[in-house]
């Protein structure tokens, strides 16, 4: 394996995979980027979802200019997304990934890699082509691939895990959610995946829906363009001097404290609805609110969820209540597992720093192990809650190439 001539892999092709590979193909450097294009985005997202982001917060950072979703409008006369008050659907952001992805990223090898390790100073990568290539660098950028996150009392009640045709699913498992008309569905969450899914489970068709918000967590939806505070700086998610300094100054959320980063990872910008989806739910989706999921499990094939009051809550903390439903729809996000990236070996994942939930990442994106590199997602928990929306990759990918040219070039 000869490292100086081999190319960096970046592995993922949804925003921040298609922007990274962008930036260092700018430097000059060979890159070979595995995936499918804006996979996540076109199999786990349900149709007819809007984007809770603003349009100022839904570009694809890129080196050249002329790739944000205005000159992908413009170009292709998909719509005019330009203000705070615009709301884009999915369909449109799933156009404008590939649209990118065929401008900056045409060579783009639509195939899998089953495993990464380290061989003779460089890295490995197997591909299920049967294909066995060398990188010098590697980028991890796929996005929510393999990191559901289902609550521990849901997990026992479906030992083989969620199914979208089985009694739990998370969302991530549904693209089609009209696949539950005619049925009594609970969903689990209080954030945006939450509500909108309950809303469209609705508006499809479901017999009845029922949104569990658990402990102490209330439903909400936050305040539109005209009545954000006048006098705070205003970022893509608001108007507020903590979001200015998670938005734009993330390099700085590195040295925070461990506790104190998972910490606003979690609860930064959500759970909360977007301002524009709360006439559509309230009076058309049910609410129980202020309690906790102690135990699920399936009696005659429905699932029966035991919930008791939270600690804090007006209800009785001891008062426990049963509620039955054809289906249990778990919308509880995504929770960073190196486990779960089981493509890179074994020996990979055990040098991997990791620390507030993801793994420890140096300035420039990289981890312990050499020449390994996280964006995206798996980077928040060193750069911040800004690294979960696609406006991050204005931030991420113009530092993570230049670490790497610096170290690769």
């Amino acid at each position: 394996m000869s490292t100086p001539t081999a190319p960096v892999a970046v592995i993922g092709a949804g925003p921040y995979g298609l922007s990274t590979a962008a930036h260092l193909r700018a430097r000059g450097l060979p890159v070979r980027v595995f995936g499918r294009p804006m996979v996540s985005w076109r199999e786990q997202m349900p149709a007819g979802m809007l984007l809770k982001s603003t349009p100022a917060a839904s570009s694809i950072d890129a080196p050249q200019a002329g790739h944000t979703l205005g000159d992908f409008c413009a170009a292709t006369g998909e719509g005019r997304y330009v203000s705070d008050w615009d709301v884009i659907p999915v369909e449109t952001f799933i156009g404008y990934g590939r649209w990118v992805q065929e401008r900056l990223v045409p060579e783009l090898e639509q195939v899998r890699v089953v495993s990464v390790d380290r061989r003779a100073g460089a890295f490995e990568l197997k591909l299920d082509s049967g294909e066995v290539a060398a990188a010098r660098a590697v980028v991890v950028a796929t996005g929510l691939s393999g990191i559901a996150h289902l609550p521990a009392e849901l997990a026992a009640a479906v030992p083989a895990g969620p199914s979208a045709t089985g009694p739990v699913s998370h969302s991530a498992q549904h693209h089609d959610l009209s696949a539950l008309a005619g049925r009594d569905v609970v969903v689990v969450g209080a954030g945006q995946s939450a509500l909108e899914s309950a809303v469209l489970l609705a508006e499809q068709g479901a017999a009845s829906v029922r949104v569990v918000a658990r402990g102490r967590t209330a439903v909400g939806f936050g305040a539109p363009p005209d009545r954000q505070p006048r006098l705070r700086p205003r970022t893509p998610f608001g108007n507020a001097w903590s979001l200015y300094a998670l938005t734009y100054h993330a390099g700085a959320f590195r040295q925070l404290p461990a506790p104190a980063r998972r910490f606003l990872v979690r609860r930064v910008l959500g759970p909360l609805g977007a301002w524009w989806l709360r006439d559509r739910f309230v009076g058309r989706v049910r609410v129980t609110q202020g309690r906790r999921i102690v135990r699920a499990r399936i009696v005659d094939g429905r699932p029966v969820l035991t919930l008791r009051g939270a600690a804090g809550h007006r209800s009785a903390p001891s008062a426990l209540s049963e509620l039955a439903a054809d289906h249990v729809l778990a919308a509880t996000g995504y929770r960073m597992d190196l486990a779960a990236l089981d493509f890179l070996g074994q020996g990979l994942r055990t040098g991997i720093a990791v620390g507030a939930g993801g793994p420890l990442l140096d300035a420039g994106f990289g981890s312990s192990v050499p020449g390994l590199y996280f964006t995206g997602l798996p980077a928040a928990a060193s750069f911040g809650p800004v690294m979960r929306f696609v406006c991050g990759t204005a931030f991420a990918s113009p530092r993570l190439a230049h670490a790497v040219a610096r170290a690769y070039g």
